[in-house]
């Protein structure tokens, strides 16, 4: 009776409705909290009063399965035991998981053989794939996109984490994410809404020039991140953002240096440190994600503004010959944590190859190549954490430079394996976006015939060492799962959910004001015109529908004002566009065919662009195996649109139709951007990073006085974005406006004026 007794007081037994798995829970009086599937086959043992998983079922306790130990010495241990196809497994991040999956297209998957629509499986039960890639090829780390709900999230975490519990040493699974935290341009606050809670794009948290408050929203997003079941989180994307036509702009924290640096030790402090009962040992813990900075050496600086993920814009170049500042947020900010775990736990490579950096002259892209990896980050800076790809930087490009496909800049006529081992060497452990062992194996069995089986053996373990630490700091070897109704009250509450909304209103840039025409405080009446967004092609190369209508969700804007369709009835406007978005990211397949060159410019205006200012020959060119007949890229005296011109018609128009009443244009910033088009004729401007019309409107209403400050330049003309030099900051002349104010680094306005306070006195231009 007494042992039935001892038994039922250490062991709990948890139960999650609609999901045919339970896990145990078992407490430890003075230590870790154990969880494991009844199904899996792990069984508890006791050592010294103390309770462990015998994760291996072999009936002993091994160093990996010892939670007292610290986690170098567990890592070491199971890099010990592991096969190199085990490894090899590891070593592998999978492609974007959708839960559930899609019936077709991209982040389609079967359920035993059937699309989810016709499966009758539950939206958390595992996919075909999931099953095959888990098992057959041993991979353990997860890149999961889209999730139905938080319970959902959870359920499908528990489900994955009992399928591995039972496979081999037990390894749980550690899953990673994007940023997925901007909110919507039309979302409306909602406290306790269930959504994640919604915070401005980074662009947007830079523009708070407040590091406290980014560190904030680490520490926010890293619980919901938990609650989801996510223990990476692939960012902050902390590359110097000093090429204006780049369009990843908005997902950096702008072009200065010192506050790039600051913000992102801010973020990874907030993403990793646990406190108090949460720490398990130096500052890691069950409140912690790893973070994964990127772009590795920086992705800032690329040619004409073209881009990575494309092999039209495979080349980052400095013709500034500023490459060491771009390191400055990684080596004095990510690398230099003010917070207990001291660095951030992993880094990614930029797709792009860093032209003529590297010493031994070789031109390989950063996730291929030995001095940017291992003489630069490994040796140079010491940096002994994860180094992961990219998505897809083995796998075979597309037919022409436009196709999103591998990325395999600089080795493009290498095999698939031969690119896993010229990785390998560089110093990489791991690679984004491979489900697939074989490569890895293939690898491995090339430096046995160059290097020999013990030195393979060897640097396999070392990367091995370093993926197994990241999941063991988190305890996910002790409990990796979760409580759904747990994970639907913390995801969204209505703190974090406030928290996010106070950011929008933080980030957003009061640039013109005048005859202090803001903050229009009664309740007037307000036009707001449609707007057209044509088709377009996405990330994924599906096009999306055009349409007309507004761009914000008239039922917030009633909350305010009066709201009318007639001009004539309106006390004044305001417009709500987006910065212009130039059509083809720099690269025209029509161009080509005509026999051109195939690249055109980026334009950053809304009226068509000649670029009559741009260098005749490029800086770097080279296409091997698609288009090896281009040597120059030069797009010098060829022309290029934007998709949403419309935009520009719609300010002018409105300024027409109101007459002399105030016009104010609201303009949602991804990219610096050619104010001197349509400025004159605006009363206001306001400049938001992602943030919700809600928040706009607090600001416009004068419900909340604007403080946010300009994290890049805002440049004069096109001439100037030609001039500038791709790797080098704040080298544009800036816009001016009809009140005298210029448009540059950490500029903006509240109600009384320009904005001088401690921020821009810290982070002023050097």
């Amino acid at each position: 009776m007494r042992n039935t007794l001892l038994l039922i007081g250490a062991i709990l037994i948890t139960l999650y409705s609609q999901s045919q798995e339970k896990f145990i829970t078992v407490e430890n009086s003075n230590g870790a909290t154990l969880a494991y599937s009844p199904n899996s086959g792990v069984k508890i043992i006791t050592v010294g009063g103390l309770k462990f998983k015998d994760l291996n079922k072999n009936g002993k306790l091994d160093k990996y399965e010892d939670w007292r130990l610290p986690v170098d010495q567990r890592a070491g241990d199971l890099a010990q035991k592991m096969t190199i196809e085990q490894i090899a497994g590891l070593m592998l991040y999978s492609i974007h998981q959708t839960i559930p999956a899609q019936d077709f297209g991209f982040g389609s998957s079967t359920y035993d053989g059937k699309p989810f629509s016709k499966s009758g499986a539950n939206p958390w039960d595992l996919t075909d794939a999931q099953k095959q890639f888990l098992k057959e090829d041993n991979l353990r780390h997860v890149l999961v996109m889209t999730i139905q709900s938080p319970e959902i999230a959870a359920k499908w975490n528990n489900e994955m984490q009992a399928f591995l519990e039972g496979i081999d040493f037990g390894i749980p699974g550690n899953t990673s994410s994007d940023p997925r935290h901007a909110t919507t341009s039309d979302a409306e606050f909602n406290a306790g809404g269930g959504t994640i809670s919604m915070w401005p794009r980074e662009l947007g948290l830079a523009a708070t020039f407040d590091p406290d408050l980014v560190r904030r929203f680490g520490e926010i997003a890293s619980a919901e991140y938990r609650a989801l079941g996510i223990g990476t989180a692939l960012s902050p994307q902390i590359d110097l953002a000093t090429e204006p036509r780049w369009f990843r702009m908005g997902m950096t924290f702008g072009e200065g240096a010192k506050l790039v640096t600051d913000l992102a030790r801010a973020y990874v402090d907030g993403f990793q440190d646990s406190a108090g009962k949460d720490e398990i040992a130096d500052g890691w813990g069950y409140k912690s994600v790893n973070a994964m900075v990127k772009h590795w050496p920086g992705g800032g600086p690329e040619e004409g503004g073209r881009d990575g993920h494309w092999a039209f814009g495979k080349f980052a170049v400095y013709p500034g010959n500023n490459f060491e500042e771009h390191l400055k947020p990684f080596t004095e900010g990510a690398f230099n944590l003010d917070g207990k775990t001291r660095t951030a736990s992993a880094v990614m490579p930029y797709y792009t190859i860093s032209y003529n950096q590297s010493k031994d002259g070789s031109n390989y892209a950063n996730g291929f190549n030995k001095y940017i990896v291992t003489d630069l980050l490994r040796e140079k800076y010491g940096y002994d954490g994860v180094v992961c790809t990219d998505w897809l930087i083995t796998a075979n490009e597309g037919e022409t430079p436009d196709v999103f496909a591998g990325k395999p800049w600089g080795v493009e006529d290498k095999s698939i394996a031969e690119r896993h081992y010229l990785a390998i060497k560089a110093g990489v452990d791991q690679f984004g976006g491979n489900n697939e062992k074989g490569p890895v194996l293939e690898a491995y069995k090339m430096g046995e015939k160059e290097f020999g089986k013990s030195y393979m053996r060897k640097r396999f373990e070392q990367s091995a060492v370093r993926l197994l630490k990241n999941i063991f700091r988190l305890g996910l070897f002790e409990n990796p799962y979760l409580n759904p109704q747990e994970s639907s009250e913390i995801v969204g509450n209505p703190e974090f959910m406030e928290a996010g909304y106070e950011a929008q209103l933080k980030s957003s840039v009061l640039l013109k004001n005048k005859n202090n025409v803001l903050p229009i405080i009664d309740r007037k009446t307000v036009f707001i015109p449609k707007v057209y967004t044509p088709s377009a092609k996405n990330w994924w190369g599906i096009w999306t529908e055009s349409k007309l209508d507004y761009p914000v969700n008239l039922n917030i804007v009633k909350k305010y004002y009066n709201v009318t369709a007639n001009p004539a009835e309106a006390d004044f406007a305001m417009v709500f566009v987006s910065n212009p978005k130039s059509e083809h990211g720099g690269y025209s397949l029509t161009d080509r065919k005509a026999r051109g060159n195939g690249y055109i410019p980026i334009s950053l205006q809304y009226d068509p662009y000649t670029a009559t200012e741009a260098r005749e020959h490029s800086i770097a060119a080279g296409d091997p195996v698609i288009d090896p007949d281009i040597k120059n890229r030069s797009y010098n005296g060829k022309s290029t649109r934007t998709s949403n011109s419309n935009d520009l018609d719609v300010l002018l128009k409105t300024r027409e139709m109101m007459v002399d009443k105030p016009v104010i244009a609201i303009v949602d910033v991804s990219n610096p951007m050619i104010f001197n088009e349509f400025e004159k004729y605006m009363d206001g401007i306001i400049v938001n990073f992602g943030s919700s019309a809600q928040s706009i409107l607090d600001i416009v209403s004068g419900k909340y006085e604007p403080s946010g400050l300009l994290p890049v330049q805002m440049p004069a003309n096109m001439s100037t974005v030609e001039k500038q030099y791709e790797d080098v900051p704040y080298d544009m002349e800036c816009h001016k406006d009809t009140e005298g104010n210029v448009y540059d680094f950490a500029f903006g306005m509240n109600w009384k004026g320009m904005i001088k306070d401690n921020r821009t006195s810290k982070y002023a231009k050097p």
